[in-house]
């Protein structure tokens, strides 16, 4: 078979069977292999290179699958790096095929060459540039591995074009599959794992002696699927859990030990009970700058155990006083099997009296609180998948959506990709199609990838499109107001656009609501069984709040 064959065929036998691309010169011959298995795998050509990398995104983080695209070399190349970087800083399991020029063209600065291996070596956990065609089993199986195995992340393999078209002799049955791959532990590993297993007599003593602990739970919790396991430790040891912004759907936000998101962000109940904890339980989660503020103020009277299967995030932000090195499920376990229950009813009433009961927001108002809850009465959480984009609307989202346990909020947190939304709501659509998509925007972002409409559209996808337009680039506008005199600079957005014919454009049905009452007969009359647009417009100057200022104090909350 020739080398473009190949590659369909270790795709296939990697369980692949949805992959994201677009076509170019570079990959006519992968495009053309792939003419003959569309029985096999289903292909979804987006608008945009970076639409096709952020939908396979977003298509791992809902489905717990690897996501895959194909791009091809130069622009195509480049045009991805910001949908590699946003899985990267995720944590999210890629395999991105990229298209190259022949290989004895390469360092010729030949038409449509870019050294695309030297410009994602930071932003990918490893990248291949295949030279001969006899690895390239071995490098694909290896891709799939390295994209799953500890801390996930984007894995890119470059391939020269004629080695595309060239032919190989190849029985498939000698392919070894990545989840066969058994890796072998070094020493250090091993070492690592023994360690681990002899500091759980000591996490078990600093919970029992605990009188004030929390659990600080993020994305790792969600990358292994571990929902009832933190909820039963949770339980047994009657401790709250506070939730990073890629940590939401980690536990059930209507359960009585759920605090919410912690951070800038976060809720006063939240911030207020970490300040005064005397031990932090960190899971799966990184101390990132937008949940601690003042590194020297944060919680400064506890102790810190840290959970993580990356060793390179112990005590990088936060020193902590126990490190867990290891898989969640299996240091979890260990816990619990040791861990004695508690009762915390005193440390919980105590929070009890930290929540904002001051600022109550008018249940007529057109505020996006409110309109987020319609949203959620008319889908449902237990059946829907909330993406968003970048910005005020995805802070609004985290505060006042009622998630259900799982992977049930897909977000750019790490990077802060504006452009997210769609292209990763496109691929949570096609790898949860029995589930609602309900995709929660802003005027900002949805312009910066707004052509994935044509996208949706072509494959008929029923994806929910909440747009709050407020005119303004509504998240730089805030901090414009608050830290820097009130000097909007050009962060006030008065076009012309007509996000309503826009989508009517692309045969997508499109409303508008300006109050309540116009949005509820919208809602009333929704179907869920295609593509639609609602833009809700709202002020500019409202504000997502509480907000701890950069580099602050979690105490030092703005609350309005």
């Amino acid at each position: 078979m020739q080398g473009a064959n190949l590659i369909i065929e270790c795709l296939i036998k990697e369980s692949v069977t949805t992959m994201f691309g677009y076509p170019g010169g570079s990959v006519i011959p992968i495009y053309d292999a792939l003419y003959d298995y569309t029985d096999q795998i289903k292909h979804i050509r987006t608008s945009h290179e970076q639409g096709a990398v952020h939908a396979a995104d977003g298509y791992a983080r809902t489905s717990g699958k690897t996501g895959v695209c194909v791009i091809t070399s130069g622009p195509g190349a480049t045009n991805a790096v910001t949908g590699i970087a946003t899985a990267y800083m995720d944590s999210s399991p890629l395999v991105v095929i990229s298209g190259q020029v022949g290989t004895s063209l390469l360092g010729k600065d030949t038409f449509q060459e870019i050294d695309i291996t030297g410009v994602t070596y930071s932003i990918t956990k490893h990248n291949f540039l295949v030279r001969n065609l006899e690895e390239l089993p071995k490098i694909i199986s290896q891709a799939f591995t390295i994209a799953n195995e500890g801390r996930k992340g984007p894995v890119l393999v470059d391939i020269p074009k004629n080695l595309q078209v060239t032919d190989i002799d190849y029985n498939m049955e000698n392919y070894i599959p990545s989840c066969q791959n058994s890796k072998i532990k070094d020493e250090f590993e091993i070492r690592e794992e023994n360690e681990t297993k002899n500091k759980l007599k000591d996490v078990a003593n600093l919970i029992k002696k605990s009188k004030k602990p929390v659990i600080y739970a993020g994305g790792g919790i969600k990358s292994v699927d571990q929902y009832d396991l933190l909820k039963n430790f949770a339980q047994k040891i009657n401790t709250p859990v506070l939730n990073t912004l890629m940590g939401l759907g980690g536990i059930d936000r209507q359960d009585t030990l759920s605090l919410g998101l912690v951070g800038m962000h976060g809720s006063k109940e939240a911030n207020l009970a970490i300040s005064n904890s005397d031990l932090v339980i960190s899971i799966g989660a990184r101390f990132s700058d937008r949940v601690i503020g003042n590194k020297d103020e944060f919680a400064k009277n506890a102790k810190i155990i840290q959970i993580d299967i990356d060793s390179s995030e112990m005590s990088k932000n936060i020193p902590a006083e126990i490190e867990l090195i290891g898989d969640l499920t299996d240091v979890l376990n260990g816990i619990l099997e040791i861990v004695e229950p508690k009762n915390n009813s005193d440390w919980l009433s105590e929070i009890d009296t930290f929540k904002d009961t001051e600022h109550i927001i008018d249940k007529n108002a057109f505020h996006p609180k409110n309109i987020l809850e319609a949203f959620n009465k008319k889908l449902g959480s237990e059946n829907t998948t909330v993406v968003t984009d970048v910005g005020q609307h995805q802070m609004w989202t985290a505060q006042y959506w009622s998630f259900e346990k799982g992977r049930s909020y897909i977000t750019s947190g790490g990077l802060g990709t504006m452009g997210f939304g769609l292209g990763g709501a496109i691929g949570t659509k096609l790898g949860t199609p029995q589930k609602n998509v309900l995709l929660v925007t802003g005027d900002g972002s949805f312009k910066m990838n707004c052509n994935e409409l044509a996208t949706v559209a072509t494959q008929d996808l029923p994806i929910v499109i909440l747009l709050f337009n407020n005119n303004a680039l509504g998240m730089v506008r805030q901090w414009q107001n608050l830290f820097s005199h009130k000097r909007y600079s050009e962060t006030d957005i008065y076009d012309k656009t007509n996000y309503i014919m826009l989508a009517n454009a692309y045969g997508i049905e499109g409303h508008k609501a300006q109050n309540l009452e116009e949005l509820n007969q919208i809602l009333e009359n929704l179907t869920l069984d295609k593509p639609v647009l609602i833009e809700c417009q709202i002020d500019h100057d409202i504000n997502v709040f509480p907000i701890v200022p950069p580099n602050d104090n979690l105490l030092n909350l703005i609350c309005n």
